[in-house]
């Protein structure tokens, strides 16, 4: 299981830096609509299939953010 809500972690992320989804869609060379299909993706932004092969080894996954300087 990934305990993460990633999706909401985006969003957090470009409001604390001031960002719309469009803006950070045109800084990794895409759309904001790209950006929002990922984040909305049913199946997550994380494959599927390593979030199996980590719960079958006995893992969970918990990801952090840490700002670069």
């Amino acid at each position: 299981m990934v305990k993460n809500e990633i999706e909401i972690d985006v969003k957090v992320k470009c409001i604390e830096n001031k960002l719309t989804q469009q803006q950070l869609g045109e800084a990794i060379g895409t759309s904001g609509q790209y950006v929002n299909r990922i984040i909305k993706k049913k199946d997550g932004i994380i494959n599927k299939k390593f979030v199996e092969m980590m719960e079958a080894l006995g893992y969970d996954i918990v990801i952090s953010y840490e700002k670069r300087n």
